[in-house]
């Protein structure tokens, strides 16, 4: 089993990313997901789940295999995320 491409921590909030950039490791599948679950068992951080690409382009190649629960970041658009996450952002976008 491997690791993720890149670990990270968020010491405020008690987060871990483990984020995998699809050039080179594919996407966070179901399948690889529940590596990443069995790699981290006993882990207290909360996990955030991550696959990066580079282009709209290669996540519209990727996007039937991203698993729910988890988050895309694409480099082309870096200031957004794509959330594979059901109802937890679900409701009108409030402009600031």
């Amino acid at each position: 089993m491997n690791l993720p491409d890149i670990i990270a921590y968020n010491a405020a909030k008690n987060w871990l990313y483990l984020i995998e950039a699809v050039h080179s490791s594919g996407s966070i599948s179901e399948v690889r997901m529940l590596e990443l679950k069995r790699l981290a068992a006993g882990c207290t951080a909360d996990i955030v789940y991550v696959t990066a690409f580079l282009t709209k382009a290669e996540f519209r190649k990727w996007a039937a295999e991203i698993a729910w629960e988890t988050e895309v970041w694409i480099a082309e658009n870096p200031d957004h995320l794509i959330h594979f996450n059901g109802d937890k952002f679900l409701g009108p976008y409030k402009a600031t």
